[in-house]
C-alpha cells in the first residue's frame, strides 16, 4: 500500500515535467518565430529599396532588349530584331575585340603591378604610411579628372611624356593619335588609376602571412625569389584569385577611358563595348538595341563568373 502512495506522486511529477518542458519548447518557439517576424519587417524597406533600385532596372532593361521604345511614347514589341540589329552590326566585332584587348593588356600590366608594388612596399620600414598615402591616392581621385590630367600628359605638342622623353632624344610618340599605341595608352592610365585599392588588400593580405613560414624557409637556404614563389603567392592565393575577378569584370565594362580619351578613336581603335552601348542609346536613339546588347554583356559577365568560381574550387581542393 504504501509502495502504490509513493508511485502516484512520481507519475504525476513526470506528467508536469514532461508538460513543463513542452511549454517551455513551445514558448522558445513563439520568441524565435516573434523575432524573425520583426526581422522581417525590419528588412521590407530595404527589400522594397532594393526592388526598386537594383531588380526593376534588370527587369525593365530586359523587356526594352524585346522593344523599339524612345522612353517616352508607348514601346512596340519588334521581339528579336534588336538582337539581330546587333549582330548584324560590322562595328560589334571591332568592339568585343577591343574590349577583348583592353582586357588582356591589363592582365599583362595591370594586374602583376599592384602586386609587385605591395611586394616592395611590404619590405618597407620607415614611412610606410605615406608609401600607401601616394599608392592610394589616384583612387581618390574622380575618374574624369584622372582621364583628363593624363590627356595632358599624352598630348602630343606640350604634353608631359613627350617632353620627358625629349630630353633623351627620343619621340615623339602618337599616344592617342595613332591606332596602334591608342589602347596601350589607356590601359597605362587605368592602371595607375585603379591599383591603389588592390595594393592595400595585397598589404594587408601579406600582413597575415606567418614569419614563421618566410624564417622556415630562409632557414632551408631559400633566397628572396624562392621565398615569394613558395611562400609568398601561395598563401596569397585567394586574394589574387578575387582581385583576378574584380579586374575582369572592371575591364570588360571599360567606359570612361575610351569616352573621355578618345570618344572611340582613332578609327574606332578604342570602341569598347560599353562605349558601343552608349552610341546606341544616346546617339542613336536605340534604346532597344542598347539594352539587348546590355544584356548580352550580362549574360557574358555571369558565365565568366560560374567559370571562374569553378574554377577555384577545383584550385582550392587540389
Amino acid at each position: 500500500m504504501s509502495a502504490d502512495l509513493t508511485a502516484v506522486p512520481a507519475r504525476s511529477t513526470e506528467r508536469s515535467g514532461g508538460a513543463t518542458a513542452a511549454g517551455a519548447a513551445r514558448s522558445r518557439r513563439r520568441s524565435a518565430w516573434r523575432a524573425d517576424a520583426v526581422a522581417f519587417v525590419l528588412l521590407i524597406p530595404a527589400f522594397v529599396v532594393f526592388g526598386l533600385f537594383s531588380w526593376w532596372p534588370i527587369i525593365r532593361g530586359l523587356l526594352i532588349s524585346f522593344q523599339e521604345t524612345n522612353l517616352v511614347e508607348p514601346a512596340r514589341w519588334v521581339g528579336l530584331d534588336n538582337f539581330h540589329a546587333i549582330f548584324a552590326d560590322p562595328l560589334l566585332g571591332k568592339a568585343v575585340g577591343n574590349t577583348v584587348l583592353f582586357v588582356g593588356l591589363g592582365l599583362l600590366i595591370g594586374f602583376p603591378a599592384p602586386l609587385i608594388l605591395a611586394a616592395i612596399m611590404s619590405t618597407v620600414r620607415r614611412a610606410g604610411g605615406v608609401y600607401r598615402f601616394l599608392a592610394y591616392l589616384p583612387v581618390v581621385i574622380p575618374p574624369v579628372v584622372s582621364v583628363l590630367l593624363w590627356k595632358w600628359f599624352y598630348d602630343p605638342g606640350s604634353g608631359l611624356f613627350n617632353a620627358v622623353f625629349g630630353l633623351v632624344g627620343l619621340g615623339p610618340f602618337p599616344w592617342l593619335q595613332s591606332p596602334d599605341s591608342a589602347m596601350l595608352s589607356l590601359v597605362l592610365e587605368s592602371t595607375w588609376a585603379g591599383m591603389g585599392g588592390a595594393v592595400l588588400i595585397y598589404l594587408a593580405a601579406m600582413v597575415g602571412i606567418p614569419a614563421e613560414l618566410y624564417e622556415a624557409a630562409e632557414s632551408d637556404g631559400a633566397g628572396i625569389w624562392k621565398r615569394i614563389w613558395h611562400v609568398m603567392l601561395p598563401q596569397l592565393r585567394p586574394t589574387i584569385g578575387l582581385l583576378l575577378l574584380m579586374q575582369l569584370i572592371s575591364t570588360i565594362q571599360v567606359f570612361t577611358e575610351p569616352y573621355v580619351f578618345t570618344g572611340g578613336g582613332p578609327r574606332d581603335s578604342t570602341v569598347t563595348v560599353l562605349l558601343l552601348i552608349f552610341r546606341y542609346a544616346f546617339q542613336n536613339g536605340a534604346y532597344g538595341q542598347a539594352a539587348a546588347l546590355s544584356f548580352l554583356l550580362a549574360i557574358a559577365l555571369a558565365v565568366l563568373s560560374a567559370v571562374y568560381l569553378r574554377a577555384t574550387r577545383s584550385w582550392s581542393r587540389s
